[in-house]
């Protein structure tokens, strides 16, 4: 019988969590919005509390298991996407493009790895964004700050920065449509390793690095003409689909409420948002709303670890993330910047070690390396996000631990956003197509490029004894 999610109205509380749904609402909560029609709010909640599921909580499990392979060093996770989606920017090309370099980085990190690479989309829900800040000042002029799509509009108008709850259901229908292309080209034939690896060929002709790329390139079609070679082809599941999961922050916590259900199969509380949540470095206070609400959900959970984390903070998060220490289950994204990687990650991973707890190691290299040019525009150094990955894959050769992936922000189209990389993007070259919104993203080339230049040091940081 297929495995259902259901709404969990009627299902008790578990006592011995002390948790509840609605448990997270007594605690300190920040990053939230202050709804103005509160009857509004619960209609809309009400209503998503009855749609369904957009992942299962069988899905959910199998991705747990593969991050505990990753924190063993049996695999590694690639994660990557838009800074915040855009309701603007719901086409299936756009889903399909950011897919399609998500799967021909993983093809090259596969290969410089050599384990399995667990591909996680930062898609199909990530519509809410934080902010450092409550305003947000335009000549003179200050309105409260867009906090993603899901809240409220990015427009610089008083109309658009109010909170709209029905949002949360626009996002919650964008999301299902995202995910069902990205069923659709998981299974159907689109991530065949040979047609994957033909891209990638073409990405190594027209760039300026060719020649560096070339003798890597060679070995993957030596690898895949073994493969096939072996009775592999493309009618093989194994060399015609792929898993891929979703992923967001969860930040709207109404919305991750609503869309919770209990799994049929184990009983347990899922949230059905997403396969793999996140709780971002400016929502993980021990005692906080976000880790409440997420402490009581059986799905794989990221904590973002930046500069600011103490060791007590971060041992409390993981006994009250995961009391039970489950491989799998904690997913620590360091994102400390280039400058303080070295000086700030080692003592944490110590830390972690000492407790001898089971945790995944991910770098996230973007968060940390923001800065604004002269014109006030934001962006990010491509050799800045580059020297981070390096830098946490050096501490950990030096701990002698494996790392267990690397998150990026990243989209499939050819923007302007950072500079620097192979075609060597300057400031001057933002204004040609800068278009996100939010954060500045890697564009399709630059993604690719990282993955080509991360596999030498990958393979030198693995210890395969």
């Amino acid at each position: 019988m297929a495995e259902v999610n259901k709404a969990p109205e009627t299902v008790s509380p578990d006592p011995c969590k002390g948790w509840s749904l609605e448990s997270w609402r007594s605690k300190p909560v920040r990053q939230m919005p202050s709804y103005e029609d509160k009857a509004a709010l619960e209609a809309v909640e009400a209503r998503l509390g009855k749609y369904p599921p957009l992942v299962f909580a069988g899905e959910a499990r199998r991705l747990k298991a593969r991050l505990a392979q990753a924190g063993r060093g049996e695999a590694f996770v690639l994660q990557g996407g838009a800074c915040a989606e855009s309701f603007n920017e719901y086409t299936a090309d756009i889903v399909r493009d950011t897919f399609r370099v998500l799967l021909q980085m993983a093809v090259v990190l596969t290969f410089g790895a050599k384990v399995p690479v667990v591909k996680i989309g930062r898609m199909a829900g990530q519509y809410a964004k934080p902010r450092s800040s409550d305003t947000e000042t335009v000549n003179g002029e200050s309105l409260p700050s867009y906090r993603g799509d899901i809240i409220n509009g990015s427009e610089f108008t008083a109309e658009a920065r109010v909170p709209d709850p029905r949002r949360m259901e626009t996002a919650y229908f964008q999301s299902a449509g995202v995910m069902n292309l990205l069923r659709a080209f998981s299974n159907g034939g689109y991530a065949n390793l040979h047609r994957v690896h033909g891209w990638n060929l073409d990405f190594v002709a027209r760039s300026p690095m060719a020649e560096l790329y070339q003798d890597l390139s060679n070995r993957i079609d030596e690898t895949l003409s073994f493969i096939k070679a072996c009775g592999l082809n493309e009618d093989s599941a194994h060399i015609d689909e792929t898993e891929f999961y979703t992923s967001h922050e969860a930040l709207l916590l109404p919305y991750e409420q609503a869309l919770t259900r209990i799994d049929s199969t184990s009983g347990r509380y899922y949230d059905c948002s997403a396969h793999f949540l996140w709780i971002g470095d400016r929502t993980r206070q021990p005692d906080g709303a976000h880790v409440e609400f997420l402490r009581g959900v059986e799905n794989p959970i990221g904590v973002k670890v930046g500069p600011s984390t103490t060791i007590d903070d971060l041992e409390q998060l993981l006994e009250i993330l995961n009391p039970h220490d489950e491989e799998g289950r904690i997913t620590l994204i360091s994102r400390m910047g280039r400058t303080k990687v070295h000086e700030y990650l080692p003592p944490l991973l110590a830390a972690v070690q000492r407790t001898g707890r089971h945790v995944t190691w991910m770098c996230d290299p973007m968060h940390g390396n923001t800065t604004t040019t002269s014109a006030k525009v934001k962006t990010r150094s491509f050799e800045d996000v580059l020297a981070e990955v390096i830098g946490f894959f050096e501490v950990f050769k030096e701990a002698g631990l494996r790392p267990g992936g690397v998150h990026f922000e990243m989209t499939g189209q050819n923007v302007t956003e950072c500079i620097g990389g192979a075609h060597r993007l300057s400031e001057d070259d933002l204004a040609l197509r800068y278009e996100t919104f939010c954060d500045p993203r890697l564009n399709a080339e630059q993604s690719l490029e990282m993955a080509f230049l991360l596999t030498k040091t990958l393979t030198e940081s693995v210890d395969r004894k």
